[in-house]
């Protein structure tokens, strides 16, 4: 029986579509509410307002880094996790996930106690402690928080691959590098790829980490997240809205990407 039959003869079924309803107003009408704001002034003013592009190229330049970053450290982690059985696997896994369900603020504030002067880190190598405060701080902060979502995403890839292909390219010879490089990832390029832009599309958008390790300076260390805060905080409404259509501009590039990307898997 089609469901379209028993959603016309069911009351209760009618009556979840409320809070889907709900939902989708909230959603579009949020949406709506920063297109609207859209006219010649506001288009003028994404395109040409030196804070608004500096912004758009730090967010884009340092993601990027961010992301490379991201990548060479969860792929390796993320393809040896799916073939061992590690010692104390479950508080590793744990320990792993952690950054992405802490409080962003929390992330940013751990991350300036292990990295300042008196941390740990900066203990072992002074240097780092400058890094803290600048578009460095921005990298690792950003690093962080797509690391954890690439290596989540990319190990259930590597698990989800028939253990058999990497069984016989060992018998033929071929080392775990090299069937890591010319049969898994080939393989499996697709969902990397759909978790790399979800891991760079957090990066973009990540404030709290980036406000305590980097700070908020303008023509600095100012992101567009970071635009949206100093200008709502200093009463510049209309270049905080700039910075927001931009994040929403990308957002539904990365959102279209993805989708065209899952629909070719």
């Amino acid at each position: 029986m089609k469901a379209s039959y028993l959603l016309s003869k069911s009351t209760s079924l009618k009556l979840d579509l409320v809070p889907l309803t709900l939902l989708l107003f909230i959603v579009a009408g949020t949406i709506a509410s920063l297109i609207g704001q859209l006219d010649t002034h506001f288009f003028g003013i994404i395109l040409t307002n030196p804070e608004l592009y500096f912004a758009l190229m730090m967010s884009l330049g340092t993601s990027l880094i961010s992301l490379i970053f991201a990548l060479m450290i969860a792929i390796p982690s993320a393809w040896i996790m799916s073939q061992i059985q590690l010692p104390f696997q479950k508080f590793i896994d744990t320990i792993l996930d952690l950054p992405m369900v802490l409080p962003p603020l929390v992330t940013g504030l751990s991350l300036l106690l292990l990295f300042n002067s008196q941390g740990i880190v900066s203990q072992l190598i002074p240097i780092i402690s400058q890094w803290i405060f600048s578009p460095i701080g921005i990298v690792i902060a950003q690093t962080y928080i797509a690391s954890s979502i690439m290596l989540r995403h990319a190990r259930g890839t590597f698990s989800a691959l028939d253990s058999g292909y990497r069984l016989a390219a060992y018998n033929l010879g071929l080392s775990p590098l090299r069937t890591l490089i010319n049969i898994e990832l080939p393989m499996c390029w697709r969902p990397i790829l759909c978790g790399a832009i979800l891991a760079w599309s957090r990066a973009i958008g990540e404030f709290g980490a980036t406000l305590m390790l980097a700070g908020a300076t303008r023509f600095k260390t100012e992101t567009l997240p970071m635009a949206v805060y100093l200008n709502i905080a200093s009463g510049a409404f209309e270049i905080a809205v700039g910075a927001s259509l931009w994040l929403l501009f990308i957002s539904a590039c990365l959102l279209f990407l993805l989708r065209t990307i899952n629909r070719n898997i």
